[in-house]
């Protein structure tokens, strides 16, 4: 496979997707999760640092630690802290002055802060700063007046304490966890592999299954593992039905055109060699029979003709040479042409225009399709009879409807009238002359300018046909 065709294969693609998805959830979580567990973490901290402060400080009431800061006890516990934690603990008395600085850097001096006075209104203030990752805790120390015994602040107890330890904690998480997405990551880009091999298996069933089909008889294996398999396979089946409909309609056009070309040949054969047989054949009967293979050779060229019609008109619209037509006009230059052949054949031509219809189309080849029509109607007439063509309009499309009193056409054969050659009964009475092509020409040139053709008939009584034309002309795109 080339490297072009395996980038747009349904099975990479999948794996493509597997592993994305799988990446970018393991990248969110571990993100996610990373935050979350540090966040966690700096919480607990605070809380704990909040509660063993507020026991030091109760503490430092049962010893009046204000009064004698040299209590060996509480100096212990405040040193234990400030290790624990990895920070700085001061004690603030009411003047604002630090008595005592596990650093001892500011002994003895004020701190006035916004944690401090807070503090110093009966309430424990706790903050973090992201910048420094320092915690900060201040937690007031009360005790009873004396005088009053009113619950007053003694001092403040304010701890700062670095959160070093957590963040190398969640780095350490956070190597561990890459370590397993790595190990995650290839498992999944193993999995999604297999995964992607299954997913695709069904497809190339189907696509083994199309390449092995050689004739249209054949049947492809039912591919149910999904729904779109199994649609496929039913689009196949209806695609080769469609087939098989146009090769018999192409085999039988072939048969058909080999027969309606090999008539003519045949017969001009049959008079030509009839006169070579005859050595002293009267001058009369070369006539006779020069005229019938002129009338042969015409024959043919008709057929010829009709055929390179239907080619040009298989090959769209591009040949249409579209114009504004009066189609009044139109009509009666049809009816004065076919004139003589009704009169003939004792058909009257009836033309009822019941308003000026002026239609853009194609004036040559809308002609020859109307003309089709009436011909047919005159050829397969009772005789006395008669042909009438209607002219009608709405504000969008034209209506021309053609009956006749004609033979009428079997129902059954309705549905072929407009099919290459089919003549049905008809085209076996030596008397009416066609190449079974006229309605198939009438029908394409119709569909050509947007419009539609319907028949309707009675058998023995006539057949009329019905042709409606949009009034304007729409290209179609591209």
């Amino acid at each position: 496979m080339k490297r072009s065709e395996y980038l747009k294969s349904f099975r990479l693609r999948i794996f493509l997707v597997i592993v994305i998805a799988v990446l970018f959830s393991a990248t969110v979580m571990r993100g996610a999760a990373g935050a979350n567990v540090k966040e966690r973490m700096i919480e607990q901290r605070i809380m704990e640092m909040t509660e063993q402060i507020r026991i030091t400080a109760s503490r430092m009431k049962n010893y009046d630690y204000f009064h004698n800061t040299s209590s060996e006890a509480i100096n212990a516990q405040l040193s234990l802290l400030s290790t624990v934690y990895e920070g700085r603990i001061l004690v603030i008395d009411q003047g604002f002055r630090v008595i005592t600085d596990t650093y001892d850097i500011s002994l003895g001096k004020y701190m006035i802060g916004e944690e401090v006075i807070r503090c110093y209104s009966g309430e424990s203030v706790t903050n973090y700063d992201q910048g420094s990752r320092y915690i900060e805790v201040a937690v007031p120390v009360t005790e009873k007046d004396v005088e009053t015994g009113e619950t007053v602040v003694a001092g403040v107890i304010l701890a700062s304490a670095t959160t070093d330890a957590i963040f190398r904690t969640t780095d350490d998480i956070s190597r561990r966890g890459w370590i397993l997405e790595i190990m995650l990551v290839v498992v999944m880009i193993g999995l999604a592999m297999g995964v992607a091999v299954l997913m695709a298996r069904p497809f190339e069933r189907v696509t083994k299954a199309m390449g092995s089909v050689v004739s249209f008889e054949e049947d492809l294996p039912v591919v149910s593992d999904y729904k779109e398999t199994q649609e496929i396979v039913d689009a196949f089946h209806k695609l080769r039905q469609r087939l098989k409909t146009l090769d018999e309609s192409r085999q039988e056009f072939v048969s058909n055109v080999s027969h309606e070309l090999k008539t003519p040949i045949a017969s001009i054969k049959v008079l030509a060699d009839s006169l070579n047989m005859q050595e002293d054949a009267p001058l009369e009967m070369y006539k006779d029979f020069m005229q019938d293979i002129s009338a042969e050779v015409d024959r043919e060229n008709e057929i010829i003709t009709d055929l390179l019609e239907l080619v040009r008109m298989d090959k769209g619209a591009s040949g249409m040479h579209v114009e504004n037509v009066k189609v009044n006009d139109l009509l009666a230059q049809i009816t004065k042409r076919l004139g003589p052949l009704a009169r003939k054949s004792e058909v009257d031509l009836i033309l009822e225009s019941r308003r000026e219809v002026n239609a853009d189309m194609d004036e040559v080849k809308m002609t020859q399709a109307i003309t089709n029509i009436i011909e047919n109607g005159i050829k397969y007439n009772k005789h006395p009879g008669w042909v009438r063509i209607t002219l009608d309009a709405d504000h969008q499309f034209m209506k021309l409807t053609i009956s006749d009193s004609g033979t009428g056409i079997p129902e059954a054969e309705l549905s072929h009238i407009f099919e290459r050659f089919y003549r049905g009964d008809k085209s076996h009475s030596k008397e009416i002359s066609g190449t079974g092509l006229g309605l198939a020409i009438t029908r394409k040139t119709i569909l050509l300018h947007r419009g539609s053709i319907d028949v309707s008939s009675t058998l023995g009584e006539g057949t009329t046909f019905t042709v409606k034309l949009p009034l304007s002309y729409i290209k179609e795109a591209g």
